[in-house]
């Protein structure tokens, strides 16, 4: 299984608009957004995509209802943990807000620095997908997460 991993999208909805395509063309089974939607408006973007999907608040995720309104709940406090395809998920948005040796997780998600990266501690990756938004680095970015392999590879979208 694939899953799709976005971050600090921050209200670029051109670059917003691009990942959902990619992911839909893709035809990854799931995403997860490691937090920094925004604005609820830009959320509605990501009810296009044509898989299910799930996020954290980030920390300049002011409009914290509206979110999660727009979002049906899918938007929520971090860490979420969760299970796909057997692998056990933390996502959140600051990898710095979860002890990385005791959490028991598979795949950590996080986003926050918008640096992609792609580790693997203890037995455990961990993937930051850089920034969707591009705002800082001007190079959107995401990440595809091979569940059965437990692989990442960063792509720009």
């Amino acid at each position: 299984m694939k899953i799709g991993i976005i971050s600090d999208s921050h209200d670029n909805i051109p670059r917003l608009e691009k990942a959902v395509r990619f992911f839909n063309r893709k035809k990854v089974a799931f995403l997860l957004h490691a937090g920094d939607f925004i604005a609820p408006f830009a959320v509605q973007k990501l009810n296009l995509l044509e898989m299910p999907w799930q996020g954290v608040f980030g920390n300049n995720d002011g409009e914290k209802s509206g979110l999660t309104k727009i979002s049906a709940g899918r938007i929520r406090q971090g860490p979420l943990r969760l299970r796909l395809e057997g692998r056990r998920i933390t996502l959140v948005h600051d990898v710095n807000s979860i002890n990385l040796h005791t959490e028991k997780a598979d795949l950590i998600i996080s986003g926050h620095t918008h640096k992609p990266e792609i580790n693997k501690i203890e037995g455990k990756l961990i993937v930051n997908p850089g920034e969707c938004g591009g705002w800082l680095s001007d190079r959107a970015t995401a990440a595809i997460v091979d569940l059965n392999k437990l692989s990442a590879k960063i792509v720009k979208i």
